[in-house]
């Protein structure tokens, strides 16, 4: 059989190698390295025989996919080990999750807490050194519920109940059996350090009227130093959570009156809101992007003709009936901006044409999944559509992905991966857009331009939007936390759907390119991520307030406030404190609200007309005349507005 791997190289094989053969046929190392692969698209177990032809991938720890499987793996282990100690318990489901995984069970009455972790990851560890190999095989249905109503386990029943046969599967490996889809490492001897995180109550499937179940947190790691390093991050990152930073320094907040996910935006964070609309204005038009504007809602109509609906409609909030008719909150800007393309003729002389619009989204995610401003209903996002020809596509691209590092050089993102999401050619017509030629070309093409770019970047499959090829943008915090930031994204589809075309030099009609773009995500994303980023310290151009004036007593209070208005006539954000308080609690007070600059007056200041000036985290900079400081401070700012 022929196997074909990621770099288009084709090597020959007997059939009924397996991957893990093939590895080794690769080279020693990446053996004793892969944890799981897909073929032809499909997640297989590395110790499965291949039998035809196709396409494989292999996985190690450092991609996403090999995590997914480590720490699916882990799960099965983490169950065996409760197993051990509880024989009595139904297991239900035990997936990964972005750091580590989770297995809900229920322990029928018996008492579980964190008291137990240390004797369950010992027993982890223990299971783990047995090296033994995870087998996967099919099994039919009636011989699926058999085996679980013998062991009376009324979830696993029911899941089974709703599948078929052919596509049931067990899992098993030492003395324990699983229904399980598959996608395991090779053996349990790669899992060489545990760690028990949390317990809390989960509903079985999600829903309040199920039964109530003990969901298990856990994080593995193939060295035990990796997780140290994670614990110390986590430490970290306690410290650093932007929930936490944004109530201490009023930037946002929730309310239930309004509803989860809906945030308020504090006079803080509406200023640093504000700053950022003025940078990411400012360098949209200076790369000729059009500003435009669309409605919070529209028909049902034009969502069913963008195909949204049919593809996205589970992420968008219910109709409501106006005048007889449904109109949907707006989830994505993009038919909008279609419609504005679509409102005047265009020549190929206009193109390329960028709209960018902060346009305000709403997505219904599930209340589950909210989380702070990382996972919110209502967004604000960072939005532009380009219409050009296929001869612009690369160079509009390019310029795209120039304008995410512009960004990340003035953030201090130092850390990113560059994510090529691909369609699966299996989910033709259902996930996406059923149009195979065009699919391969724009893939092609998204390839070609990110080669010549000589960017960073790993090719996943089937996470493409349902139009079209994507990049999404992995940046990595100061700790080293992962966040989805940005996408660049092309669209093949739009075009035809709304009819949208240009006369081309030939004075015939031709359809536009379409690339998405939103280089600074929403406002929610990006704010979170700055804070935690930061830890809450935000360059002195991006901080709510920028200065604290602190006189020492009433008596120099007319100075003080002589001096904030000088400030503000100067374009500088300052807080004037006032307060009957001792100076030592006025710049704690300054240094806890993070403002970068603090000018303490006394009598000294006043009679030289001068300020004493501290910095935020650093102490005592030194005295100087008002104009030093405004030289030191504007020299101090990494962006000007």
């Amino acid at each position: 059989m022929n196997i074909t791997l990621p770099d288009g190289s084709v090597r020959s094989y007997e059939r009924g190698t397996t991957a893990l053969e093939i590895a080794k046929s690769i080279s020693e190392g990446l053996a004793r390295n892969v944890l799981t692969g897909k073929f032809n698209g499909q997640v297989i177990e590395l110790t499965e025989p291949l039998a035809e032809d196709g396409m494989l991938v292999l996985y190690t720890w450092d991609s996403k996919e090999g995590k997914s499987a480590f720490w699916h793996s882990s799960a099965h282990l983490m169950a065996q080990a409760i197993e051990h100690f509880y024989p009595n318990v139904n297991l239900t489901i035990g997936p990964a999750i972005e750091n580590g995984f989770y297995y809900d069970i229920d322990f029928k009455g018996e008492a579980f807490s964190e008291k137990d972790f240390k004797r369950i990851e010992d027993k982890m560890l223990e299971l783990a050194r047995e090296k033994a190999e995870f087998y996967k095989k099919s099994i039919s249905k009636a011989d699926a519920l058999s085996f679980y109503q013998e062991k009376g386990n009324p979830f696993k029943v029911e899941l089974i109940e709703n599948l078929n046969d052919g596509e049931i599967t067990f899992c098993s490996h030492s003395n324990f059996t699983d229904l399980c889809r598959g996608g395991h490492i090779p053996n349990t001897g790669f899992i060489k350090s545990v760690k028990l995180m949390s317990v809390a109550g989960a509903y079985w499937r999600g829903k309040e009227t199920n039964p109530q179940l003990t969901r298990v947190y856990g994080v593995t790691f193939p060295k035990q130093s990796e997780l140290n390093d994670y614990l110390t991050m986590l430490e970290e990152a306690k410290k650093r959570d932007h929930r936490k930073l944004g109530k201490e320094l009023e930037i946002f907040t929730f309310d239930d009156d309004v509803g989860p996910g809906l945030p308020l935006w504090l006079p803080n964070g509406g200023a640093i809101i504000e700053l950022l609309e003025r940078f990411a204005k400012k360098t949209e038009e200076d790369a000729g992007y059009c500003r435009v504007k669309s409605p919070h809602i529209a028909r049902e109509s034009m969502y069913i003709k963008s195909g949204h609906l049919p593809y996205y409609k589970d992420s968008m909030f219910p109709p409501m009936e106006i005048d007889g008719e449904k109109y949907y909150l707006k989830a994505m800007n993009c038919p909008h901006h279609h419609k504005i393309f679509a409102a005047t003729p265009k020549s190929y002389r206009d193109l390329p044409l960028r709209y960018a619009e902060y346009g305000t989204c709403y997505r219904y995610e599930q209340s589950g999944e909210l989380f702070g401003l990382m996972r919110v209903r209502s967004l604000q996002m960072n939005d532009a559509h380009i219409y050009c020809t296929e001869a612009q596509f690369e160079d509009e691209f390019k310029k795209v992905n120039d304008l995410y590092l512009k960004y990340f050089g003035v953030f201090g993102i130092d850390k990113y991966v560059m994510r090529f999401s691909k369609h699966d050619p299996a989910k033709l017509g259902q996930k996406y857009i059923n149009s195979p030629e065009l699919w391969e070309k724009t893939e092609a093409m998204v390839r070609k331009v990110l080669v010549n770019l000589g960017v960073n970047f790993i090719e996943v499959e089937d996470e493409a939007a349902f139009y079209g090829p994507k990049i999404d943008i992995q940046i990595y915090s100061a700790i080293g936390r992962e966040f989805t930031l940005a996408t660049n994204q092309v669209d093949f589809a739009q075009a035809e759907r709304f009819d949208l075309f240009f006369t081309n030099e030939k004075n015939e009609k031709e359809r536009p390119l379409i690339i998405h773009r939103a280089p600074l995500s929403t406002h929610e994303r990006f704010i979170g991520f700055l804070l935690e980023h930061y830890a809450g310290n935000l360059p002195s151009w991006l901080s709510p307030k920028q200065v604290s004036v602190l006189p020492i007593s009433d008596k120099y209070v007319p100075y003080a406030q002589k001096l904030v208005e000088l400030m503000k006539k100067n374009d500088i954000r300052a807080l004037f404190d006032d307060r009957n308080e001792k100076i030592g609690k006025k710049i704690r007070d300054a240094e806890v609200k993070k403002i970068p600059f603090m000018l303490i007056l006394g009598e000294q200041e006043l009679q030289e007309e001068s300020v004493s000036v501290r910095k935020h985290g650093q102490g005592d900079v030194g005295k100087m005349s008002l104009n030093e400081f405004f030289e030191y401070f504007e020299n101090q700012l990494t962006v000007k507005l």
